[in-house]
């Protein structure tokens, strides 16, 4: 439904993400991302899906983070990109990649694709991560690895994710998504409704001292309880 809403547009956005792939110099990075943002805004408004954003002033704007969310079902990335206005760059399953747009997209956000299997390949994705972290970038990355797709419960945290923020002493901000498996992984056209919870930053000075199974384990616990009380469902720990 989204494609065919989106039909006589997507030529023209296909054309510019191409551009800014191919030479991603030649723009400013909030001009690149900005396009892809207007896109995915595009597939909220079309596709029959009430938004609903909460903490967007929790977003830092002044300093560099790292994104945590639950990670929920394909539509996830949409909604997050959609609602947030500061640019940023994604860590993505490396055969994600092989999908044309998306390829585009990481090219043009200097975005990352892991294979979680491959350990080197892993801790080479997130050397090139701390690195971007120290000139300034933002990042998101889904610490579940796989999506829990059609509830919201929450996985285990791969602790390994949160190297990156240790590394860097940079802001953590944990990212609680509700119901956003409804778009992409149920059937049917309804209108449906998911929410997006930008939590309070985690500073270095919070979590300073911890390693990174303590520090998955805080991320976590703050996106359960925030997906329980929005909910009314308490979440299994």
């Amino acid at each position: 439904m989204i494609i065919i809403k989106n039909a006589l547009r997507l030529p023209g956005l296909w054309l510019k993400l191409c551009r800014h792939a191919k030479h991603p110099e030649k723009y400013p990075e909030r001009v690149r991302y900005g396009h892809i943002q207007h896109a995915f805004q595009l597939a909220v408004k079309t596709g029959n899906i009430d938004l609903q954003v909460f903490g967007k002033e929790n977003i830092p704007t002044d300093e560099p983070f790292m994104m945590y969310p639950n990670h929920q079902g394909k539509f996830d990335p949409i909604p997050i990109v959609a609602s947030c206005d500061v640019p940023m760059g994604v860590v993505m399953k490396k055969e994600l990649l092989g999908h044309p747009a998306l390829r585009r997209i990481a090219e043009a956000t200097k975005s990352f694709g892991m294979d979680r299997e491959n350990v080197r390949q892993s801790l080479t994705v997130i050397n090139a991560v701390i690195d971007e972290l120290k000139k300034g970038r933002n990042y998101l990355i889904f610490p579940e690895g796989e999506a829990n797709r059609c509830t919201n419960e929450v996985s285990a945290f791969h602790s390994g994710s949160f190297r990156c923020a240790i590394k860097t002493h940079c802001a953590i901000v944990p990212v609680a998504l509700i119901d956003c498996f409804k778009p992409m992984d149920y059937p049917g056209t309804d209108p449906v409704t998911v929410q997006v919870h930008y939590l309070k930053p985690i500073p270095y000075a919070q979590y300073q001292g911890m390693n990174t199974t303590e520090l998955a384990a805080l991320v976590r616990q703050r996106i359960v309880d925030t997906i329980a009380l929005h909910t009314g469902t308490p979440i299994p720990q």
